[in-house]
């Protein structure tokens, strides 16, 4: 029978510094307005290095969901958001920062409403720090939600802020020739987004009433691929046994390649995450210390239980290695980014998002992990308001057990409202599910 032990987590020393850049990037934005920045809002794929060409401040909207609920502060934007009207099946991220929307724009009651539950204080906490925005962008890729969610902002603004929104084709893969990054439905799509960012960089110069700077956008996305490629080398480090960091370690670097600027400091950071794996390795110091068992996770990551689960798979001596969120994202083609012609690997990165693709693409990227970092077990986080996200999984489920014969747990949370988790539930499908791993082994002999 499978029995806790507790494993000792070592956990990276990177992360602290990690964490100061990314507390640095959202008072950055804070101060937007007394520096008399354009303050940008935007969801979706990473557009930050074309805002960050035009010389704006960027607040992506799941970003600063995401971190509300890290730090546990997600209740008042959430009731706001409630208390407006958005009931609590809709996307956590998108109910949450039209919360903030709701507050920065006067906070309070939807109209007719007899009760105030967010007070005064926590309006005036939220809506102080995340500034009104001069104009919206939305490039939604996969994900219904998504494509009407700065709609809806705008409307809360009383539809009086400009908008532009990019259009980002689903990859259906239905034709002879498609494939991972390759066909005709491949080529078409990513001339069509092409055309999208030119349209958007047209938009951006009338908002701003500057010209674009073409060398800044090449000279950030320069930086942007040397980061990932050390990303992905550090990636690589962990297909050895026992793993030397962890999915939650590359979940901690997820706001850094996602929207941080693209420069010096950025590759710095990936130089140096990079490093100390490759130092744990020469030492052979283990993320886990007692690694029996490694699992892949599928699903975005239950920001209010981030610290929680990772302690909670280590009791099981469980090292959770890689994931589609963490593997299948964020500039994780970089030979796709020509600094030359920035937009068409820009454009093709965000066609790859990954509730964006075919099912067929899904099987082929969860085997080729799987077998990648020899995963013994899949774990499934069945995001309560992420339908895109779950919709697939019990067929890739079934199909990892099928070609690999690996088996496979499922437990219900969500991105950014710990209402939806239950700890005992993930607790006994997550013994079940090692129990039969073990049971494998011993059938095999191992």
């Amino acid at each position: 029978m499978t029995t806790q032990t507790g494993s000792t987590v070592t956990r990276m020393q990177t992360t602290r510094a990690g964490g100061q850049m990314i507390a640095d990037y959202w008072d950055n934005i804070f101060t937007a307005r007394e520096r008399g920045k354009h303050v940008v809002w935007y969801n979706g794929s990473a557009l930050n290095p074309i805002f960050q060409a035009a010389g704006l401040e960027w607040c992506h909207g799941e970003a600063f969901s995401a971190r509300l609920a890290a730090q546990h502060l997600e209740g008042p934007a959430q009731l706001a958001g409630a208390e407006y009207g958005y009931i609590n099946e809709l996307c956590s991220y998108s109910r949450t920062h039209l919360g903030c929307a709701v507050l920065s724009n006067g906070g309070g009651p939807a109209p007719g409403s007899e009760t105030g539950v967010v007070d005064a204080l926590d309006q005036q906490e939220l809506a102080s720090k995340l500034p009104k925005p001069d104009f919206f962008v939305n490039a939604y890729s996969g994900c219904s939600t998504g494509q009407q969610w700065d709609e809806m902002t705008y409307r809360v603004f009383g539809r009086s802020i400009p908008i532009f929104n990019v259009s980002i084709p689903f990859l259906w893969g239905n034709r002879p020739d498609s494939t991972y990054m390759a066909g005709q439905e491949w080529d078409e799509a990513t001339d069509y987004v092409v055309g999208q960012l030119r349209e958007l960089v047209t938009f951006i110069e009338a908002q701003t009433g500057r010209p674009f700077d073409w060398d800044a956008l090449s000279e950030s996305m320069s930086y942007i691929r040397r980061a990932s490629e050390l990303r992905l080398e550090g990636m690589a480090l962990c297909e050895r046994k026992p793993t030397p960091a962890t999915y939650w370690d590359w979940v901690a670097s997820i706001a850094h390649i996602n929207f941080l600027p693209g420069d010096q400091a950025l590759v710095d950071y990936f130089a140096s995450v990079r490093d100390e794996i490759q130092a744990r390795v020469d030492a052979g110091v283990p993320a886990l210390e007692n690694e029996r068992y490694r699992l892949y996770f599928d699903g975005i990551m239950n920001w209010n239980k981030l610290g929680w689960l990772a302690k909670r798979f280590a009791e099981y001596d469980a090292a959770v290695i890689a994931g589609r969120y963490t593997h299948s994202s964020f500039w994780q083609e970089p030979q796709l980014i020509d600094p030359e012609d920035p937009l068409r690997g820009m454009a093709q990165h965000y066609l790859l998002c990954p509730i964006n693709h075919s099912l067929k693409t899904l099987n082929y990227l969860t085997l080729r992990d799987c077998e990648r970092f020899e995963i013994d077990g899949l774990v499934f986080h069945s995001t309560r308001t992420c339908r895109a996200f779950t919709n697939p999984q019990t067929m890739l489920a079934s199909t990892a057990r099928e070609h690999l014969g690996i088996p496979a747990m499922f437990f219900e949370g969500d991105v950014a409202d710990a209402s939806f988790y239950k700890d005992d539930i993930l607790e006994s499908r997550l013994v079940a599910m090692l129990e039969s791993i073990d049971v494998r082994r011993a059938k095999a002999g191992v």
